[in-house]
Order: structure tokens, then sequence, then C-alpha cells
């Protein structure tokens, strides 16, 4: 994707404040964070929404990330919180799929 934000930092196109990066996954840390934790994981390869997701390997890999993410961020015991947006009514902005992690604070329940 030529204009991809997300893909333009996974080739270090664009150099995001980088928290872990392997062969198929970036972290980084969000430039309008909503907690003191707010962290991006992305896959390397372009897949526009959850909807496109096909690689279940992709899929755990992504998870298995977050939650080593949370550990090093020591916010795994007292509580994380983990988001997907999928699509414009979903709350996503940049069609490259990933994940947040938030937490360092108690996050409010957006359906309380």
């Amino acid at each position: 994707m030529n204009d991809c934000l997300f893909c333009k930092m996974a080739t270090g196109e664009i150099k995001p404040e980088v928290v872990y990066e392997d062969d198929k996954i970036l972290a980084f840390k969000d430039i309008n964070p909503k907690a003191p934790v707010h962290i991006l994981v992305i896959p390397k390869v372009h897949v526009a929404t959850l909807n496109d997701l096909d690689d279940t390997k992709l899929a755990g890999l992504l998870l298995t990330t977050v939650a080593k993410l949370a550990a090093q961020a020591d916010i795994a015991e007292s509580g994380y919180r983990t988001i997907i947006n999928c699509n414009s009514e979903g709350g996503q902005e940049v069609y490259h799929l990933h994940l947040h992690l938030l937490g360092g604070k108690k996050i409010e329940s957006p359906l309380a």
C-alpha cells in the first residue's frame, strides 16, 4: 500500500517510537495516547481490517505480542484493555489492522 501510514512505519519510511519489533510485528507508542500506556500493535504485512485477517498464526502473534507488551509495561497484573476498531462505524481511522493496548490507569467501560 503506497499511501498507508502504518505500512510506511512497518518499512521504516516513517519512524514511530518503537517499543517492539520482529519480522512480522511492529509495536509503537500512540501519538495521541488515551492512557499512560497506549501502544499500537500492527502486522508488518498490510491487512486493511479485522474482516480481512485470514491468517490465524498472525492473529495469534498479534495477541501474544499484546500480552508480552503488557507484561513489559508492568500492567499485566493490574489490567489493561485491548481494542480493535473495524471499519468506520467501529471507529477505525487508519485502514491497516492495529490493536490498541491501553493501561496504567483504570479504564472506564465505554458500554456502561
